[in-house]
């Protein structure tokens, strides 16, 4: 649908659709610079609509929130990055914001010359900030809780190597992922010695406990254990949260299929609570002292 009719109050609300990202703003906001919105809503140009009124603008709209602000207030926080600020100067100049352009153009080779590191890792530091942390990333969360000081019994003889080989794999996955995935590292959390959560639209929906108790003659012992193939695929399961609606239902149900259809043939270890630890420890020295009486 077209509509060329000249759009007179300023004070009048319209609706955007930017590459679909939806705006509603003032004709004053938008006629308050001498840039291309003055020109769409002076009447000489057809502004293409939807059924539901929505002006739809063929731009990507991933900046088009500050190119809103510098129209209102003359004034705005450029993108952190190099990418964000060149993408923001091609925005500004189809919109003829020529003013917004200059900024971009000043800020962009000082930014260019700065070193952005290609991952950044919080660690956390209290239970507050991985709250918050977790609520406000627009990415899902993979976190890996690691805090070998946790530890009431002595340690297996291959426990310090998968304690190693799990901190290894998060920074392995961290470079690789960090685009797309947020990263965060707990070593001040609760009394898991090696654990990992995976959190998808604020809420944990996967954990990998990596540490049980076993029992060496009369004693217990903490083994960590490392699940590589586990971690890997919680991780990519992952990545179906990174839209900011809930993933498909019956994609979540048949990797969860899969997954333990895979566990079964392939006589993959399932990962049981301490307690049930004991139980079967408590069982196993039971046994070996009836046919072993001494």
């Amino acid at each position: 649908m077209c509509d060329n009719t000249l759009i007179r109050p300023s004070s009048q609300y319209v609706k955007l659709n930017v590459g679909g990202f939806l705006f509603q703003t003032t004709i004053g906001t938008l006629t308050k610079h001498d840039t291309m919105f003055r020109a769409m809503f002076s009447g000489r140009m057809d502004l293409h609509t939807d059924s539901e009124g929505w002006i739809m603008i063929d731009r990507c709209g991933t900046h088009f929130d500050i190119i809103l602000n510098f129209m209102r207030d003359g004034t705005v926080t450029l993108p952190e990055t190099a990418k964000g600020i060149s993408e923001l100067l091609a925005e500004s100049k189809y919109y003829c914001i020529s003013q917004l352009a200059e900024c971009c153009e000043r800020a962009l080779p000082k930014k260019e010359r700065e070193t952005e590191p290609i991952c950044r890792v919080p660690l956390i530091t209290s239970q507050k900030e991985e709250q918050m942390l977790i609520s406000s990333s627009t990415k899902p969360v993979v976190k890996l809780l690691i805090n070998r000081h946790n530890n009431k019994y002595s340690y297996t003889t291959t426990s310090d190597d998968n304690l190693l080989k799990n901190i290894e794999l998060f920074d392995k996955l961290s470079l690789r992922f960090s685009c797309r995935i947020l990263f965060i590292k707990d070593v001040i959390g609760s009394n898991e010695i090696c654990c990992w959560s995976f959190y998808g639209n604020g809420k944990r929906v996967a954990e990998v406990c990596c540490t049980s108790i076993v029992y060496a003659t009369d004693k217990k012992h903490t083994k960590v254990e490392y699940p590589e193939a586990r971690i890997y695929e919680e991780t990519l399961n992952i990545i179906l949260y990174e839209d900011k609606h809930l993933p498909d239902q019956e994609l979540v149900q048949a990797t969860s299929t899969t997954r333990g259809a895979m566990a079964g043939s392939a006589g993959l270890s399932t990962y049981t609570s301490d307690e049930e630890e004991e139980r079967t420890g408590l069982a196993r020295l039971r046994s070996n002292k009836q046919n072993n009486p001494t």
